[in-house]
């Protein structure tokens, strides 16, 4: 069989090394959509294979093996569909989450929190594949490490960059250690993309941290200003096109400003701030009546509000206001933020905004961390909360919703 048909050259590459090396734990890692976890799904697959032999030799009726992920949804998505749409595979699970698949027991752990340390211990494991890796509890993947102790067990990885200081960077990508391997992924190692696809990913996808980490691969620390992409010329508007629909975000402050923004969409996508509201020393009272005035203006909108104060969200229900808890994916978010200003699909009404005009050029990235500075952030909170919250939940959410708004 011709595997150029199947992998890149760059899988091949990996998985000529991981079939005809021995070595402890693998790594891979790099840009989205490279084609990592195809090469540590079918390296699951083969490596439960090799699990099988080993036992069989070992006179073991049922060797143990660790699928990792985040959570049980991540693990299904990422792995085990992904297994189905290539080679039929349907679990029949026990009532514990585990399932036998090529003669070796699976046993499912979730590593998005420290509550996955209890599904990590007890047993001994002949191997492991930890999806999305940089994700996992710390103390879960090093666990899931010293389980993996049945003869010739063997650990496979895979995750997306996060900054250098990470602990996977730094224990394991950098050891010095030769059973600790690793392979870096860029997305133009991915053949099977059309060139068309690449080329539009790379137009819409920010400059600086995002372009670094999702197109290059790399573990990059963030420099500079969050938001690199915004131009005053090009984002700030004074006339408007027909809107589609209105919603509106909500961070609430006292002893840092409390603001209101409210979101416009046209028909082709495009974001438009069309108002800020942003205040000091407000009690909720204010905020009450200034998103029934917003309420008055736009009609029955969506607020979209933070969840830190669930008092005043209770509030504005019973306010008959249309509102839900935001979702406050702080790096999703603003990814979606930055991608919508890179392809000139975000856009601000100059004359109705001031404190937003300030912060955008002064929120920047923790050099150290990654994560953004805590500072210059209360209308593009709002604004974040907004329009990563629509466009993510937005149509499940109001949907279910049975109340009377």
């Amino acid at each position: 069989m011709d595997l150029s048909k199947l992998y890149t050259k760059r899988q091949l590459d990996v998985l000529h090394y991981i079939w005809n090396h021995d070595w402890f734990i693998c790594g891979l890692h790099g840009a989205k959509r490279a084609g990592k976890t195809v090469v540590n799904n079918d390296t699951f697959v083969t490596e439960l294979s090799r699990v099988r032999k080993i036992a069989d030799k070992l006179g073991i009726d049922e060797p143990m093996y660790i699928l990792a992920g985040t959570s049980s949804t991540s693990i299904q998505n990422n792995v085990l569909q992904e297994l189905y749409n290539k080679y039929g595979f349907e679990p029949k699970y026990d009532k514990h989450g585990s399932f036998v698949f090529c003669g070796v027991k699976v046993v499912q752990v979730y590593t998005g929190s420290i509550s996955g340390l209890k599904r990590a211990r007890g047993f001994t494991a002949y191997g492991a594949y930890i999806n999305e890796a940089s994700l996992a509890n710390e103390t879960v993947f090093k666990e899931i490490v010293s389980r993996c102790s049945g003869e010739g067990a063997r650990i496979v990885w895979d995750s997306n960059p996060d900054n250098p200081n990470h602990w996977l960077k730094t224990d394991y990508i950098d050891s010095d250690d030769d059973m600790i391997i690793d392979f870096s992924f860029k997305l133009d190692d991915n053949t099977f993309l059309s060139k068309r696809y690449i080329e539009s990913i790379k137009a819409a996808t920010p400059n600086g941290k995002f372009y670094d980490r999702d197109i290059l691969g790399k573990w990059t620390v963030a420099e500079g200003a969050i938001y690199a992409d915004y131009d005053k010329s090009i984002h700030e508007v004074d006339d408007l096109p027909e809107m589609i629909r209105y919603y509106a975000g909500v961070d609430w402050g006292y002893e840092h400003f409390g603001s209101i923004v409210v979101i416009g969409e046209t028909s082709d996508g495009s974001v438009y701030l069309l108002e800020e509201h942003a205040y000091q020393y407000k009690e909720i009272d204010f905020w009450v009546e200034i998103a029934k005035d917003i309420k008055d203006r736009y009609g029955n909108i969506t607020f979209w509000a933070d969840s830190a104060r669930p008092e005043h969200v209770a509030r504005f229900q019973r306010e008959k206001l249309k509102t839900f808890n935001a979702n406050k994916s702080v790096l999703s978010g603003i990814e979606e933020i930055a991608k919508l200003m890179k392809m000139k699909r975000f856009f601000v009404v100059s004359e109705k905004v001031s404190k937003f005009k300030d912060e955008i050029y002064q929120y920047v990235w923790n050099k150290k961390t990654g994560e953004p500075v805590k500072e210059n952030d209360d209308v593009l909170d709002a604004v974040r909360y907004a329009v990563y919250s629509q466009h993510s939940d937005g149509g499940s959410k109001i949907k279910l919703f049975k109340g009377g708004f």
